[in-house]
């Protein structure tokens, strides 16, 4: 009865990050959004609420739903997505005779390649490939205190957790329905401290890397090389960016350090990727999420840099906020992960 009863409670996304907390509630036959919601948080306090004691999400959580949300939210079951880069995710092929000793392998894989004990993590795993010959595992690691943490913090605001996982996975199940994420796809996704870069193939979240280089980095960047205030240089950043213009150059000069490093990470990744992963599947595609895919021009930036096709990814096209108010084009970004977690097929979770 417990499975029947909660295979069709609706979920709600929380998207818990180092900078921010959003939630969202979707209608997913319709893509609809029924009610949103998001709060700036200080890094160094969510650092201490991800590996000590403070009450600081907990807080802010119940600030976001009393005081921030817009439209309803329909449930309190909770879809939980925790920063991608504090998870290690890796995807390994082993022959079919070691699916017996799955758990061993898999144990032998996160001790080789994770430089954290593996009694501190919780580690899961699901075959997402086979043939006559192998099979492809996904692998997903992270810390005990900080999904338990985080985990007593949503549960402390009154809510339920379901089902937790990185952002990136949510940011993969998103564009998979809304912007041809069945091809073999390169992620960037660039926050406001830092930028996840992950392979979504097959609807499958590959490999990640990331670096500490966000959308505040490139507004630092360009206050500093043209000599303006944080506010001009967003206001740069977010209205010529890398488009050309009488101040391109300049701004191109600022940026091009942190944007060099990002596609440096970027292209180990997809080496990974070529490499251990597919020689078959040819990455098709470079889409750019998250806060710092404001900055116009990044997407061309990419295509020259990678020689891969590239742009900003809008699945905006199809999610609907119906007669809610929508936030402002510049923070949509911001809720492309949780929108992801919102879009969790209930009855997924409970087979």
């Amino acid at each position: 009865m417990a499975k029947l009863f909660y295979k069709n409670k609706p979920v709600i996304g929380i998207d818990i990050s180092n900078t921010g907390l959003k939630v969202m509630a979707i209608d997913t036959k319709k893509w609809l959004v029924l009610g949103y919601a998001s709060i700036d948080l200080e890094p160094s306090k969510v650092k201490e609420a991800l590996e000590g004691t403070s009450t600081y999400l907990t807080d802010n959580i119940k600030v976001l739903l009393k005081e921030k949300l817009v439209g309803n939210l329909t449930s309190n079951h909770v879809i939980l997505g925790l920063p991608t880069a504090r998870s290690f995710s890796r995807t390994f092929v082993l022959p079919v005779s070691a699916e017996k000793t799955l758990k061993d392998a898999v144990d032998i894989e996160a001790d080789q390649y994770i430089p954290i004990p593996t009694a501190s993590l919780y580690i899961d795993y699901e075959i997402i490939e086979r043939d006559k010959e192998n099979i492809t595992v996904l692998m997903s690691a992270m810390s005990r205190v900080i999904i338990d943490n985080c985990v007593r913090a949503v549960e402390d605001a009154n809510l339920i957790v379901s089902l937790v996982e990185p952002g990136m996975n949510a940011v993969g199940r998103l564009l998979t329905a809304t912007e041809d994420g069945h091809l073999p796809t390169v992620i960037v996704d660039i926050g406001p401290a830092s930028t996840d870069i992950a392979i979504l193939d097959n609807g499958s979240i590959r490999v990640t890397g990331g670096l500490a280089i966000g959308g505040n980095t490139f507004t630092l960047e360009i206050a500093k090389k043209l000599g303006v205030t944080l506010e001009n240089a967003h206001q740069l950043k977010v209205l010529n960016g890398l488009n050309a213009g009488p101040r391109q150059e300049k701004i191109k000069s600022a940026l091009e350090p942190s944007l060099d490093r990002i596609v440096v990470e970027t292209r180990k990744v997809i080496r990974y990727y070529n490499e251990r992963l597919s020689e078959e599947h040819k990455l098709e595609q470079l889409l750019v999420v998250g806060a710092g895919s404001n900055l116009p021009g990044i997407g061309e930036f990419f295509t020259n840099a990678l020689i891969m096709p590239a742009r900003v990814a809008s699945p905006w096209q199809k999610l609907d906020f119906g007669k809610l108010p929508e936030p402002a084009k510049q923070f949509r970004p911001r809720y492309i992960t949780v929108a992801g977690l919102a879009s969790v097929n209930p009855g997924s979770i409970w087979k």
